[in-house]
């Protein structure tokens, strides 16, 4: 598939202050000053919407960045979904670094996010790393969220620790002359990331995260922070309290991130889930497969 198209800086929201400031009221459903001073403040994007429907949160995966989604988010509005919010995650696309990237915290970010927003009831979409982000706060806060769209994840540790490592450990090794021009500094990066990232749209993927600041062309991606907090990415927190609204897990048939052998777990921790897979379709099922994305989607958002 193509590479989503490098995204400039979209809205942050200021990080409240500790405490409100006397007589002011907090945000609505804003929980008191451990989260606000743990979050980060997400750049996020919306496309409005039905206002009888929900929020629709979509959260991208490891690596990528709002833009992602942002033509599924207008479609799907187009096909009648509530507003639709496309975010990006801490150390992603135009959102703050921080040393810190567990799903703890990054959950604690889309919470925050919606008690700034005033949102107090949402649907969650979210793919491979944004699909445990979602299946973490519907877990911690059922409360917040109406129904659960995980895209070619499940809420297991995901078997690929040793090929993600690699991946980061190309990137940090990367060594780029500054002066260069954009497509100069892409094709040598390309070049550099070729002999351990085989698959050419795999690089062009992460290549959207290389960005030219003052000169000098560097990852927008906290690598630190990932490569430090990759075992969490890959691994799932420990839950024993299922979320029992409406799920669906949505993988795709080329690929191994949903299988038969996650189904007893899925089953504990969602005891509503569907399981439905794209033909045809790799990891990437919003790209690969897109009219069949939209479809399964739209279906989903409509049942009662």
């Amino acid at each position: 598939p193509a590479p989503p198209p490098a995204q400039s800086a979209g809205s942050h929201w200021p990080s409240p202050s500790p405490s409100p400031a006397p007589g002011s009221a907090p945000c609505p459903g804003l929980a008191p000053t451990p989260l606000s001073r743990r979050a980060v403040p997400l750049a996020h994007v919306e496309v409005p919407g039905r206002e009888d429907r929900p929020p629709l949160v979509m959260l991208h995966g490891l690596c990528g960045n709002r833009s992602n989604f942002q033509t599924v988010a207008k479609t799907l509005v187009r096909r009648g979904s509530g507003k639709v919010l496309t975010v990006d995650a801490r150390n992603h696309g135009s959102s703050p670094h921080s040393p810190l990237m567990t799903y703890e915290a990054m959950s604690l970010d889309v919470q925050h996010l919606l008690a700034h927003l005033g949102i107090t009831k949402c649907i969650l979409l979210g793919h491979s790393m944004g699909g445990k982000t979602a299946m973490t706060l519907a877990l911690q806060r059922p409360d917040l969220v109406e129904r659960l769209i995980s895209v070619d994840i499940s809420p297991v540790t995901t078997a690929f620790l040793s090929e993600f490592s690699a991946y980061i450990s190309a990137m940090k090794s990367l060594r780029i002359p500054d002066g260069l021009s954009r497509s100069a500094a892409r094709q040598l990066a390309d070049e550099q990331l070729s002999s351990v990232i085989q698959v050419p749209h795999l690089r062009q993927f992460l290549l959207t995260n290389l960005v030219e600041v003052e000169g000098r062309h560097v990852w927008r991606v906290n690598l630190e922070a990932i490569s430090h907090h990759l075992a969490d990415i890959m691994n799932f927190p420990v839950f024993h309290k299922p979320y029992l609204g409406p799920v669906l897990f949505l993988g795709g048939s080329n690929s191994p991130y949903i299988s038969s052998k996650d189904y007893p777990e899925i089953q504990r921790l969602f005891p509503k889930a569907d399981i439905q897979y794209i033909e045809g379709a790799g990891h990437i099922v919003h790209q690969e497969k897109f009219e069949e994305f939209i479809t399964a989607v739209s279906k989903f958002l409509l049942q009662p």
